[in-house]
């Protein structure tokens, strides 16, 4: 099993950045990939931004492309989501997630608790 722990959701004003945070621990070896999806009140949950554990391979939706940044510290088992220019559509929920199918599959098997991203106008 592999457990994700995210911080650094919160409140804040439209066109402001918040850097969320994803703790893994557990079985994090038999995981290759990363990612962050988000859900907002009455939608369907939503692929933000994925990475692979090895190498600089990233994948971001076209919705926040340019504004958001993926990225990883391999030592500490940890995966940061960088949103900058946020947007009130930007409000959700937002889960880490961890996939073990391959280094080419962007499918995941883990999830997080989420952790409140609010944008405010």
């Amino acid at each position: 099993q592999v457990q994700l722990v995210e911080s650094g959701g919160g409140l804040v004003q439209a066109g402001g950045s918040l850097r969320l945070s994803c703790a893994a621990s557990g079985r994090t070896f038999s995981t290759y990939s990363m990612g962050w999806y988000r859900q907002a009140p009455g939608k369907e949950r939503e692929f933000v931004a994925g990475i692979r554990w090895t190498g600089d391979n990233t994948l971001y939706a076209d919705s926040v492309k340019g504004r958001f940044t993926i990225s990883k510290d391999n030592a500490k088992n940890t995966v940061y989501l960088q949103m900058n220019s946020l947007k009130v559509d930007d409000t959700a929920v937002y889960y880490c997630t961890a996939g073990r199918r391959g280094a080419t599959s962007w499918q995941f098997d883990y999830w997080g608790q989420g952790t409140q991203v609010t944008v405010s106008s």
